[in-house]
């Protein structure tokens, strides 16, 4: 069932009204704009063109390997599709850890040539003084805490984070100090639903969770996970909406089928 959406544009302000209001916040992946078009008209608050690119698109087993300028190219599909969400872009693994002036100057070009509204970066302590320089330059920045699939080879995988008190304790430390940073957002991946909560009531910003539990204040999903295009993936926190691999795969034989016995195309359908 779609959901009506008036004809306004989603803003971190409005965003943040939303978490006051107690009302939950929709945000699903995107990479190209027809299917970026059918998400902003079902009527999803946000849509980010995360740095997953890497696995549903490009095909890596990592997200490590995607670049500033193929970020750039898939958001600007995304972007002439939005009439209604905020599209927020991944800064990729490189484009911010070096230094604040890389961090910022990458940031501003994101902006200016893919015509997004934020950028969002994995990290949290250790990229403050990135994300206070972007925020001061006028950058909307979602952060991202727990699970960061960009520092998969530090973790050594993908299983749950902040188990132990120690990390639990550092995450909500740095929730708090992205959120007095400016944050307008923070992603909390793969984390117990316990400190997820706790978290989303700790920080003033709207926390938007994958795996996450449902005590903050939206969900996040990749796009081709939930229509079940990506047949391969089945994490427990992933619900499927559809099965659209299985239909796609239908259609496409179906269509061989015809070619081959020459039932396609009928002269209706020829000139």
């Amino acid at each position: 069932m779609s959901v009506h959406v008036q004809n306004t544009k989603m803003t971190t302000a409005r965003l943040r009204a939303m978490k006051q209001n107690g009302e939950q916040i929709s945000v699903l992946t995107a990479y190209d704009f027809t299917l970026a078009s059918l998400v902003d008209e079902a009527g999803t608050d946000v849509m980010l063109v995360g740095d997953s690119a890497s696995n549903v698109v490009c095909g890596n087993a990592y997200t490590l390997p995607i670049t500033v300028d193929e970020m750039i190219f898939l958001t600007r599909g995304v972007v002439r599709a939005a009439k209604h969400a905020l599209v927020v872009c991944d800064m990729p693994f490189g484009s911010y850890q070096v230094s604040e002036e890389e961090a910022v100057r990458n940031a501003v070009r994101i902006l200016k040539e893919s015509g997004c509204d934020a950028v969002k970066l994995e990290g949290g302590e250790d990229i403050l003084p990135q994300i206070k320089h972007m925020i001061h330059a006028g950058i909307p920045v979602m952060g991202h805490l727990g699970l960061t699939p960009q520092s998969v080879n530090q973790f050594g995988g993908y299983g749950l984070r902040a188990k132990e008190k120690a990390e639990a304790d550092k995450l909500l430390h740095d929730a708090k100090l992205l959120d007095e940073a400016g944050c307008f957002s923070i992603v909390l991946e793969k984390i117990p639903a316990e400190l997820a909560a706790q978290v989303t009531k700790a920080v003033s910003c709207p926390v938007i969770g994958i795996g996450a539990g449902n005590g903050c204040d939206g969900q996040v999903l990749v796009l081709h996970d939930m229509l079940g295009l990506n047949q391969g993936f089945q994490p427990k926190f992933l619900r499927r909406f559809a099965q659209l691999g299985e239909q796609v795969k239908q259609a496409v034989g179906e269509y061989i089928t015809a070619v081959k016995d020459q039932t396609f195309p009928k002269a209706e359908e020829s000139y």
